[in-house]
């Protein structure tokens, strides 16, 4: 029953990424950095337009979600980029960050599968507030290794490409990939965690349903042995009153 509710409860992979709003509000500074930067040939320009743009989209959010994190989150990254940006001179700097962090995160995945912790089990578990237990089965391991492994390579996709790009001084490009390898490439990979976290659940459900079955049949063995005992420790009053009476006669005969 509990699993059951829980099942429903999770979110879909449009959820996970923050539903349409959030792929539409995480494109935008990215795409007024570029437009402002491609119209105006003024770096500065682009760059406050960029922050100025997330601001708006985390002022925007906070009142939605009535916290100031989603604010934060949202001015952070461009803040970031634009400041990378700024420091190094040219366009492309703003997308520096994005690129190396790519790496970081494709190398925290990787990296969790040879100490046998997959992020991608983890993370979930985390999210959706579950227990442990799926550390415990090989199997269930062996299913996240394959979706963390999945995510590691979107990661690395990303640096690969926008590397390339970078090197190249494609700034437009740079922001078409960016793009195109954010949500579409982290949908391939949360479907491939959902996957994952499926069979872990049937997994688990079945070997928990096959736990319930041995207690039940232990505690019904259990059960039998007891009374089986208390049958042999407790003497059969009818057939003790005929062995008496049977000796009373043999002595009233004698």
């Amino acid at each position: 029953m509990t699993s059951a509710k829980t099942e429903e409860k999770q979110p879909t992979v449009l959820e996970q990424m923050g539903g349409v709003s959030g792929m539409l509000y995480s494109s935008l500074p990215v795409l007024v950095f570029v437009i402002v930067n491609f119209t105006t040939k003024n770096l500065m320009a682009a760059i406050i337009s960029s922050l100025a743009a997330a601001v708006v989209i985390g002022v925007v959010l906070a009142v939605r979600k009535g916290t100031v994190q989603p604010a934060i989150s949202a001015v952070f990254g461009v803040g970031i980029a634009a400041f990378i940006a700024y420091k190094t001179g040219e366009a492309k700097g703003f997308f520096l960050f994005g690129i190396w962090q790519s790496v970081v995160y494709g190398s925290a995945f990787l990296l969790s599968i040879v100490v046998r912790r997959p992020l991608a089990g983890v993370i979930w578990t985390f999210l959706n507030g579950r227990d442990r237990s799926w550390r415990d089965d090989k199997a269930t391991v062996r299913d996240y290794d394959i979706a963390t492994f999945v995510w590691a390579l979107v990661f690395f996709a990303r640096f690969v490409v926008q590397r390339w790009l970078y090197d190249g001084d494609q700034v437009g490009w740079l922001a078409v990939a960016r793009l195109a390898m954010g949500y579409p490439l982290m949908a391939i990979a949360l479907l491939a965690t959902v996957w994952a976290v499926r069979r872990a659940d049937k997994r688990l459900k079945a070997a928990e349903e096959a736990a319930e079955a041995k207690a039940r049949s232990e505690a019904e063995a259990e059960e039998v042995l007891a009374r089986t005992a208390d049958d042999l420790l407790t003497p059969d009053m009818d057939e003790l009153k005929r062995v008496v009476d049977a000796e009373s006669r043999d002595r009233s005969r004698d």
